[in-house]
């Protein structure tokens, strides 16, 4: 059984002790895997803004990881809630690296979960003229700061 498999496994488990009904479609993104869900309920998945999707989302590779160590991350969505969102996220990352450019003063984001903290630094990695900070420790939610990048000129 393979990574995606295992994953979809995992999920089915865990929707059919909550007794949600739902089917799980497998698509292969740009990000690697990413498990569909499709359901009338829908609503009690995603959460409030998402978090019980993220909560979803984080137990399937936890137990993934459990079971496959070396396995890849998947991403959970429900009824492209994630993709939407993230296409929404993408825009507003763009426009407040835009602002940091114009005024030169740093942006604190929101807190931030892991999967949209690094969302936000596979965004503007390759951008020379801003930069994403996170801060150190283990919580999970946490506040990256976009800033200027320092000229190396300007020593």
């Amino acid at each position: 059984m393979n990574t995606v498999e295992s994953a979809t496994r995992i999920l089915d488990t865990m929707l059919g002790h909550l007794a949600i009904p739902a089917t799980i479609e497998t698509q292969e993104t740009d990000d690697g895997p990413c498990l569909q869900i499709h359901s009338t309920e829908s609503k009690i998945i995603i959460g409030r803004d998402g978090e019980r999707l993220d909560d979803i989302q984080y137990l399937v590779n936890r137990i993934l990881q459990r079971q496959v160590p070396k396995a890849e991350r998947v991403k959970v969505d429900c009824e492209h809630f994630r993709t939407i969102r993230e296409d929404q996220m993408a825009e507003e990352i763009r426009e407040i690296a835009e602002r940091v450019k114009a005024s030169g003063k740093p942006f604190q984001m929101r807190p931030l979960n892991a999967y949209y903290r690094r969302m936000v630094h596979n965004t503007l990695v390759d951008d020379p003229l801003v930069e994403s900070h996170s801060p150190a420790g283990d919580d999970r939610l946490k506040r990256i700061t976009i800033s200027a990048k320092k000229s190396p000129h300007t020593d």
